[in-house]
This record gives C-alpha cells, sequence and structure tokens, in this order.
C-alpha cells in the first residue's frame, strides 16, 4: 500500500533545496531521457547542480534571465539556479514567434538569455537590455521570494508579464498537495510547457513537494511514447492533451490520476478518460494567482469533477453579480510587470484579485465556474 504524508511547506527554492540534501537525500527527485532510456537523477544531486549552477550565476553580474523553456533537465535546473542566484527570472516560450520573443525580452529587462539552441540565443542577443533598473531598496529575496514572471496567455505583444515569485509558486504547489496529496512512489509526469504557470506547478513543483519522482516528458512528438517509457502513476494535463491521449489510448495502466486544468473541458472528455481506469480532478487558478485556487477532490460515490473545492492559502467569494473574487496573501502576484495601472484594474484596494469569471457556490462550500464575464 502506498504510504502518504502531509507535504511541509517551503517558503524558497533554496529551502526546497537544502531539504533535498537532508531527507532521503538519494531518492529519485527527476527522471529524464538519456541516450534512448530513461536515467533518475536524486534529489542530493539535483541539489547540488543547482547550487552550483547558482554560484557561477553570480558572478556574471547580470540582473535578468530570459529562459526558453524545452523542458530538458537542463532546463528545470537553470530556472531553479536563477532564483536561488537572485536574478530575476522569465520564461519564455521557445516556440514562439520571433518579433513576439524581441518584444518580450525589451519588456521584461532581460540581460542574459539560456536556451539549449545556441542558434536561438544568437537570433535574440541584439534585442537585450541593460537589466534592470536597479531600485532604491533591494528586496530580500528570503523575504519576499526571487521574482519569476510568466506571460499571461496570448499570441501577442499584448500578453502582460505577471510578476510571480519562487515562494508564490511553491505555496500554490502546496496547495495541491494538501488537496491531492501524492505518494513518494509515484512518478508525474509532466509534459506541459513550464513557461505556462500551471505546467510549472503542477507539473512540476506538485510532485517535488510531495517528494515524487517527476518524470520530464521528451516534447510533443514523443507524446505517443512517452508513457509507455516512464510510466507514470500521475499526470497533470490540459483539456486538449487529455483529449489526445483518450482519443489515442495512450495512457498507461499504470496511471492512476488526471489533473485537468487551464481551460474549460467537457464532462463528456473527462467520463471518456474515467472509463480508461483513471481517476480524474479538475483545478481552477489563474496565472495571477500562482496557479491552483480550487480543485475537485476524488473519493465520494458522488464525485463531480467539476465542484471544486478551496484551496488552503486560498479565499474566494462572489460578487453580487456571481464574479469570482480571489485573496490568496500567499500565492497573489507582486502585479504585472512596470504596469501598476493594469493591476490596479484587477486587484482592489483591499486586495481581492477581480477575476472576470462567474461562478456560483453550493451549500457545502464547493465553488462552480460558470464562464468568463468579460
Amino acid at each position: 500500500m502506498k504510504t502518504k504524508a502531509f507535504p511541509p511547506k517551503f517558503n524558497s527554492f533554496a529551502e526546497i533545496l537544502r531539504s533535498f540534501t537532508q531527507n532521503d537525500p538519494d531518492r529519485t527527485i527527476l527522471i529524464y531521457e538519456e541516450d534512448g532510456a530513461p536515467v533518475r537523477k536524486s534529489r542530493v544531486d539535483f541539489a547540488e547542480s543547482v547550487l552550483a549552477r547558482a554560484e557561477e550565476m553570480r558572478s556574471f553580474g547580470m540582473t535578468c534571465l530570459g529562459v526558453l523553456c524545452d523542458g530538458s533537465l537542463d532546463c528545470v535546473e537553470t530556472i531553479f539556479a536563477s532564483a536561488v542566484a537572485g536574478l530575476q527570472t522569465v520564461l519564455l516560450d521557445e516556440n514562439a514567434a520571433d518579433t513576439l520573443l524581441q518584444e518580450q525580452i525589451r519588456q521584461t529587462d532581460i540581460d542574459i538569455l539560456w536556451s539549449s539552441d545556441p542558434d536561438l540565443v544568437e537570433e535574440l542577443t541584439p534585442y537585450l537590455t541593460d537589466g534592470i533598473t536597479p531600485r532604491a531598496e533591494a528586496a530580500d529575496p528570503s523575504v519576499e521570494g526571487s521574482d519569476i514572471l510568466f506571460f499571461t496567455s496570448g499570441t501577442t505583444a499584448s500578453s502582460k508579464a505577471v510578476v510571480l515569485t519562487d515562494r508564490s509558486l511553491l505555496a500554490a504547489a502546496y496547495n495541491g498537495s494538501c488537496m491531492l496529496p501524492l505518494s513518494q512512489d509515484d512518478t508525474l509526469l509532466c509534459m506541459l510547457p513550464l513557461n505556462h504557470v500551471f505546467g510549472f506547478v503542477c507539473g512540476l513543483l506538485w510532485g517535488m513537494e510531495c517528494g515524487a519522482a517527476v518524470a520530464l516528458g521528451r516534447g510533443a512528438r514523443y507524446y505517443t511514447m512517452d508513457f509507455e517509457f516512464y510510466k507514470p502513476t500521475v499526470l497533470s494535463a490540459v483539456p486538449l492533451l487529455l483529449s489526445f491521449l483518450v482519443q489515442h489510448k495512450l495512457m498507461n495502466s499504470e496511471l492512476r490520476l488526471v489533473l485537468v486544468g487551464a481551460g474549460d473541458c467537457s464532462p463528456q472528455l473527462l467520463n471518456s478518460a474515467v472509463q480508461q481506469g483513471v481517476q480524474v480532478s479538475f483545478g481552477y487558478g489563474l496565472t495571477e494567482t500562482s496557479s491552483g485556487v480550487a480543485i475537485s477532490v476524488p473519493g465520494s460515490p458522488s464525485f463531480d469533477p467539476f465542484a471544486l473545492e478551496i484551496c488552503p492559502e486560498d479565499t474566494v467569494a462572489l460578487a453580487s453579480d456571481g464574479e469570482i473574487l480571489i485573496s490568496s496573501p500567499s500565492c497573489m502576484m507582486k502585479g504585472y510587470y512596470k504596469r501598476p495601472d493594469a493591476t490596479a484594474e484587477v486587484i482592489d484596494s483591499e486586495g481581492w484579485l477581480h477575476t472576470g469569471d462567474m461562478g456560483t457556490r453550493s451549500a457545502d462550500g464547493t465553488i462552480f465556474i460558470k464562464g468568463r464575464y468579460k
């Protein structure tokens, strides 16, 4: 029988790395492909790799690292190291149009780039900036966390950069770990882009918080093979990915749980997944709240995947017109990067985020998402 433990709560990437070196250091934390075979990386080896890289980054004299995310081990270690080194880190889509990447580099003050593709770095280097303008009083990363920026959904330069921190992202992962705890025997397959907050929190940090192993997916062209290659027990997926997996019957027999989020999902799709032998939960969250705010929790005979329970780090209220309002000091964004006007439009003077989503609430406190208000 699998053992489940209540997850610890971490306040920084540096803190979770310390725990990796002190508690079960030889336990697998990441699984990745090398020379056609799955390779396991221990907690202590991952921590030591990140800390060494962070020390190197401190010597660069740079302030803001743009990471062109490809989901690889090198990419994961770079993101962690950048935060530990105290750099502002901006997560970018390596497949985005060059014109969009150029604008996002300028918009977020990136002065150094990482990519597994040297040609892409060379192509984008002319658009690097002089870095972040120093503030009168530097923030203390141990208190506020290191800034990690995600762009809101969108394929144009109008998408906004959301300022989160390693602290807020770990708080969101703690939310998910409390609602849907994983066992140390679980393997979470990370197939979603790390430059999307749902993929980063629910595809990576959720497993790390619980002490599970995280298998790093090998990209879209391996979707038909990764389940047999890694034999995961847990998966986080957007509805489009789940539809593809269900349609082609790709989920392996060991898979027991799928967390679906970051988009509308039909009951028919969830039922189809259940018929293939897995439990399905649905999650609701936003980039502005570091991902998950409410999750459906399987277990009861009358389980409704769209009846969402509020996560412990969040408070949810409904406005008089049914708009969902969220208060979450530990998970809330600092704001939109250098856009105080846009931030003030969605976060009111009392700290409530106005989501633009509509919902209803049942007598037992669960909420149901009913669509967009704006």
